[in-house]
């Protein structure tokens, strides 16, 4: 059964904020079986980025391929996921329902200087 992927539409005063270094993703972490892309072969990463919108901010891992990180990536550092897509999943386990949605992107770039949106003085003058 095939996933239905979601493309993610980002507003142009979206910000993401690396806000921790990328740890490997685990196929089978007991036996140290590292996940990797299922047509390269590449090994991914999971990287926490704060997504930052309007008022908000978000936690959020997203999976991305080790070739699709650029160098100087740290923590506090702006990024911009390129071709991010959200898939919803959902499992039982021990006869519970879990349930969420995963991101992944193909690349991420580094933004030197965040968005920063009007404020309602700007607006005004």
């Amino acid at each position: 059964m095939a996933m239905t992927r979601i493309r993610v539409g980002l507003l142009d005063s979206t910000n993401f904020m690396v806000g921790s270094l990328p740890v490997p993703k685990w196929a089978d972490q007991e036996n140290g079986v590292r996940a990797t892309d299922r047509e390269t072969g590449v090994p991914l990463l999971t990287v926490t980025l704060f997504l930052m919108e309007d008022e908000r901010a978000e936690a959020m891992k997203i999976t991305v391929p080790t070739n699709g990180l650029p160098n100087g990536l740290h923590p506090g550092r702006f990024v911009r996921p390129v071709e991010l897509f959200a898939t919803p999943w959902a499992r039982i386990f021990n006869g519970n329902l879990s349930d969420g949605v995963a991101y992944r992107c193909a690349s991420l770039e580094l933004v030197e200087t965040p968005t920063v949106p009007e404020t309602p003085a700007e607006v005004a003058a």
